[in-house]
């Protein structure tokens, strides 16, 4: 589903950035110095605020993976009773997933770090659903409200991960659940794709290169990581996403792989499938390899409250 049109100036922008791809590297030095003639540096590229987000507005992803996320949260947690509030954070000027959300009849709330972005989700959303700006390390929301926060494609591009993974789970009810979708920088592509950057095998760069493509993104070039406010600046595996849980709190982590119904389709339709998910569930050498592909993705609990115990508020 496509967003609406770019405004006229961004439009104007892209165009001319499109232009500037084809000429030659000794132009290219020259336009870049020219942007910051009575500038400082630290400003940035001009408008970027504005275009990415008119390009973001426009090419955001429209699939979902609530359906999909959900089924495995029902092999992991009883929904059936307790809370039903989730939180969406990050959830971008078109929300897709809050709309499957509350089709299924979650009491759901999006949180989106840019104001433009924030007023075009309640625009899409219709009002239904409460839209609230803020950032993944200052959530505005009560300690202890949420039965499920999603984090998808948001947590490689804020300032501190920790804190966000901090703040998930002062919102999470005792065994609520947080949902990451992230980078992977053990992922194998033969192609070089990354999804991030425009530039092939990126997620496997030394860190100081990638630096300099992210300052050279944010001050020159924004066309290098698709006009992104923020890039994508923290690249992650299951191993690190593991070790950043536990440092905050979170008790226990799941991968799809655990969670996954054997009796899905997509695994139904290949015996190969079948048999690789039931020998890398039970085996641990063969989980780990299998995690290095399948790492993106993770379900960090947080502790319940033993029997007994009363809840501290």
């Amino acid at each position: 589903m496509s967003g609406p049109s770019l405004p006229l100036d961004a439009k104007d922008t892209v165009r001319s950035m499109a232009h500037f791809r084809g000429t030659t590297s000794r132009w290219n030095a020259v336009r870049m110095r020219d942007l910051y003639k009575g500038r400082p540096l630290s400003e940035g590229y001009p408008d970027l605020e504005k275009i990415g987000g008119a390009y973001y507005r426009r090419h955001q992803d429209p699939r979902s993976r609530v359906r999909e996320t959900f089924e495995c949260l029902r092999r992991l947690i009883d929904l059936t009773k307790g809370s039903r509030r989730v939180v969406v954070v990050g959830c971008g000027p078109n929300p897709h997933s809050i709309r499957d959300l509350f089709d299924l009849g979650y009491d759901t709330v999006g949180i989106e770090p840019d104001a433009g972005g924030a007023s075009a989700a309640g625009t899409f959303v219709g009002g239904s659903v409460c839209i609230l700006q803020g950032r993944a390390e200052c959530l505005p929301l009560r300690s202890e409200s949420q039965r499920i926060v999603l984090m998808e494609n948001v947590l490689e591009h804020v300032d501190s991960p920790r804190g966000a993974l901090v703040e998930a789970h002062r919102v999470l009810v005792p065994g609520g659940v947080l949902f990451i979708y992230t980078t992977n920088n053990l992922k194998v592509s033969l192609a070089g794709r990354n999804d991030e950057f425009r530039m092939r095998f990126y997620h496997w760069f030394p860190d100081v290169l990638k630096e300099c493509y992210v300052h050279k993104h944010l001050h020159f070039d924004p066309r290098l990581a698709h006009f992104a406010t923020r890039p994508a600046v923290h690249w992650f595996n299951y191993a690190k996403l593991c070790k950043l849980g536990r440092d905050v709190g979170f008790a226990k982590f799941y991968s799809l792989l655990d969670l996954l119904d054997e009796d899905a389709p997509s695994i139904q339709k290949s015996l190969l499938r079948r048999i690789l998910l039931r020998h890398v569930r039970y085996r641990p050498w063969m989980r780990a390899i299998a995690l290095t592909q399948f790492g993106n993705s993770i379900f960090m609990l947080k502790r319940p409250v033993s029997s007994g115990a009363g809840v501290i508020r």
